[in-house]
């Protein structure tokens, strides 16, 4: 059934209008901006490390050659899963590019995800993804997503150029928050050029955060590891993305690509709880 709503129409159904969309030009742009964001996060953890287990995916294809793409992950002091990432087919129309940063618990500052997308429309989904549940801790919702960022958030969100795209998976739209941007639009310049300035002001705020945040007491922050970890998985493995790598890769190359992304053997490593 094809879906007539744009706001809740399918990848898959975006893909079928338009699947041989050359969109390198766009993979450059967008993989340069999240390049760049991700330097600028790097530059604040001195000591991070790239993680072993993605040493042999700074490139990959498919066995049948039809996707590529590029997984790295770092871990150290105070984030332990900052990736940079892109897969999908330049050639046509379909790309999924990321850069997140998943934080450590000597704080409980949101941790921060960015995706760039084409379908081949333009797609951005990006957040502050909470630490804390907003509806009882209030003075976390009024520290990091009232005020100013509200306004911010509520600037790009009215913005004409682009429309709300619905996940038809359940656990994503549990991670929507009032920070979250789930957006698509045309694929041009002009949309990348809010996008980029959109995203740089997102970073660089929460950067501030981090430099003035106050340290989480020691006896909570396992608990605080055991949620991250949680959100960390399901956010991975409940991804309806997975069914268009599962069509190519296979659905057991996909389960390990899975744990791979979420960072398994980081978390197994350092838990804490």
């Amino acid at each position: 059934m094809t879906t007539a709503n744009k706001e809740t129409k399918t990848l898959d159904e975006f893909l079928a209008e338009n699947p041989n969309v050359d969109v390198s030009k766009y993979w450059e742009r967008c993989w340069g901006i999240l390049s760049e964001l991700k330097a600028k996060i790097a530059k604040r953890f001195a000591d991070i490390e790239q993680h072993p287990s993605t040493f042999d995916r700074e490139y990959y294809t498919s066995p049948n050659g039809e996707f590529e793409g590029s997984y790295k992950a770092w871990s150290g002091e105070g984030v332990e899963w900052l990736v940079n990432s892109w897969i999908g087919n330049r050639k046509a129309s379909i790309l999924d590019m990321n850069t997140t940063a998943f934080l450590g618990q000597e704080t409980d500052v949101p941790h921060l995800v960015i995706v760039f997308g084409t379908v081949p429309h333009l797609f951005c989904y990006c957040d502050y993804t909470p630490r804390k549940n907003l509806l009882t801790n209030v003075d976390y919702l009024d520290k990091y997503y009232g005020g100013d960022v509200n306004d911010w958030y509520m600037k790009l969100r009215s913005n004409e150029n682009f429309h709300w795209s619905v996940s038809h998976g359940p656990y994503m739209r549990a991670l929507v928050n009032p920070a979250t941007q789930s957006l698509m639009g045309e694929l041009n310049h002009d949309n990348i050029d809010i996008l980029e300035a959109y995203l740089h002001e997102m970073v660089d705020r929460w950067l501030a955060w981090l430099d003035n945040a106050e340290p989480v007491p020691e006896n909570e922050r396992a608990e605080l590891q055991r949620n991250d970890h949680i959100i960390r998985e399901m956010g991975y493995a409940r991804d309806p993305m997975n069914k268009l790598a599962a069509n190519v890769f296979g659905a057991d190359e996909v389960d390990n690509m899975i744990e791979l992304r979420m960072g398994r053997q980081q978390m197994l490593a350092n838990k804490k709880y």
